[in-house]
């Protein structure tokens, strides 16, 4: 089975190319939606994000708003968050891939944002990067509701600078010209992959990693 790997930095359209991936048939693990659920109501990681960050709970689950406050411009509450959440988010993967391998599944993809940054590289077999110019991811970001320009230039400082992304693709798949023609660059991603083998992948790996 082959593990692809999928990312890009934050307005470079990773989440429109996963759906599109998800459209071509390919089982697509959403590295953030995960870390959402685990922090819902329920979520595995309330607990621990509670204990670490008095006052972001509401309820049964994390106000991720408040705990964004807390954490946004101080890295060391960050990099403890991610090592809360990033243990937790891995599992939950390694289990979708047991299941995908165990149906037979060919080819399923992980997206992971933060792919390059997380130092995930090793748990995939090829990386796709999504890309898109610079005025255009700007454009994209600003107009999320609640975003700010500082608050941009605050992630894009905790992310690897898309030229560099661009060097370490196997894959470059543009966002720039639209949906349909991010979908051929996906499809001919796709094709490239056929008859190829992953290496990555092994039985009983579910929770080395």
């Amino acid at each position: 089975m082959i593990v692809l790997g999928l990312t890009g930095s934050i307005g470079m359209g990773k989440s429109t190319a996963a759906r599109l991936l998800r459209d071509l048939g390919v089982p697509v693990h959403d590295a953030d939606a995960t870390i959402h659920a685990l922090m819902d109501a329920g979520g595995a990681a309330v607990g621990a994000v509670a204990a670490a960050f008095p006052g972001v709970r509401k309820g049964e689950a994390i106000d991720r708003a408040a705990l964004r406050a807390r954490v946004k411009d101080d890295p060391a509450a960050f990099r403890r968050l991610e090592t809360i959440l990033h243990p937790l988010a891995r599992r939950h993967s390694q289990r979708f891939l047991a299941r995908h391998a165990r149906a037979g599944r060919r080819l399923v993809v992980l997206d992971i944002p933060l792919l390059f940054e997380s130092r995930s590289r090793a748990r995939v077999d090829l990386v796709v990067v999504v890309s898109a110019p610079r005025f255009l991811q700007e454009a994209r970001v600003l107009r999320r509701p609640g975003m700010t320009r500082a608050w941009f230039e605050t992630i894009l400082a905790r992310q690897m600078p898309d030229r560099l992304k661009r060097r370490r693709a196997d894959f470059l798949v543009m966002s720039a010209l639209g949906r349909h023609n991010a979908r051929r660059g996906l499809a001919a991603v796709l094709r490239a992959l056929r008859g190829r083998r992953g290496r990555v992948w092994r039985p009983g790996a579910a929770l080395e990693r």
